[in-house]
C-alpha cells in the first residue's frame, strides 16, 4: 500500500511539474496558474499551494485563499450536475462504462464517507492524498445522498484543513503538518457536527 501511494505521488509530482512549467512558459499570471492547478482533479490545492509557494514564490497568505477558491470551483457543478449528466450520458455505452467505473472506484475509496456521512466527507477531503480531495469527495457525496448544503459545508471544511496541512508541510515540514492536521480535524469535526445539526433542524 505504501509503495503504491509513493508511486502515485511520484507520478503526480512529475505531471504537476510539467503542468507548472507549461503554464509558466505560456505567460499565465502566477495567481491564475495557482487557481488553475487547484481546480484540476488529482492535483487540487495539494498541487496549487506548493506550486505557488515553492515555484512562483508567492507569499503563503496569498496562495492559500486562491487555492481554496480554485479547489471549490468544481464542487458546485459536480454536486448539481453529476446526477442528471450521468443519467443522460449513460444511455451511450462508452459513458455508461466510464460512470460505472467512476462510481465503483469512488465507493471503494470512500468507505469513511458512507459510514460517517458529512463528518466522514470532511475527513476524506481533508487528507491531502492522491486518492482523496474535493473532486472525489463531491462524487462520494452524490453517491451517498448527502444533502447539497451539508456536502458544501463538509467539503469546504475539508478543503480548508487540507490547505493548512499542505501549507504547513510546504513551510515547516511533515511534523508541523501532522500536528496542524490533527488539531484542525478535531476542531473541524466538532464545528461541522454543530453546523450540520443546525442546518438539518432549519
Amino acid at each position: 500500500m505504501l509503495s503504491l501511494l509513493t508511486t502515485l505521488q511520484c507520478k503526480e509530482s512529475g505531471l504537476k511539474e510539467r503542468i507548472i512549467h507549461s503554464l509558466s512558459r505560456k505567460g499565465i499570471h502566477p495567481f491564475l496558474a495557482v487557481l488553475i492547478i487547484s481546480m484540476l482533479p488529482i492535483f487540487e490545492l495539494r498541487g496549487g499551494i506548493p506550486a505557488g509557494i515553492n515555484f512562483f514564490n508567492i507569499p503563503w497568505f496569498i496562495v492559500v485563499p486562491i487555492a481554496i477558491v480554485g479547489n471549490m470551483i468544481p464542487v458546485f457543478p459536480i454536486l448539481l450536475l453529476l446526477g442528471p449528466i450521468s443519467r443522460l450520458l449513460s444511455k451511450i455505452k462508452f459513458f455508461r462504462i466510464f460512470f460505472d467505473w467512476l462510481f465503483k472506484r469512488t465507493r471503494s475509496k470512500s468507505a469513511v464517507v458512507e459510514r460517517y456521512k458529512s463528518i466522514g466527507l470532511m475527513l476524506f477531503v481533508a487528507i491531502p492524498l492522491p486518492i482523496t480531495g474535493a473532486w472525489t469527495g463531491s462524487v462520494a457525496a452524490f453517491l451517498f445522498n448527502i444533502k447539497f448544503h451539508n456536502a458544501i459545508i463538509s467539503i469546504l471544511f475539508g478543503v480548508f484543513i487540507a490547505a493548512v496541512i499542505v501549507t504547513t508541510l510546504s513551510l515547516l515540514g511533515i511534523w508541523g503538518a501532522i500536528i496542524a492536521g490533527i488539531a484542525l480535524m478535531t476542531l473541524g469535526v466538532l464545528s461541522l457536527r454543530k453546523s450540520v445539526t443546525f442546518k438539518d433542524k432549519g
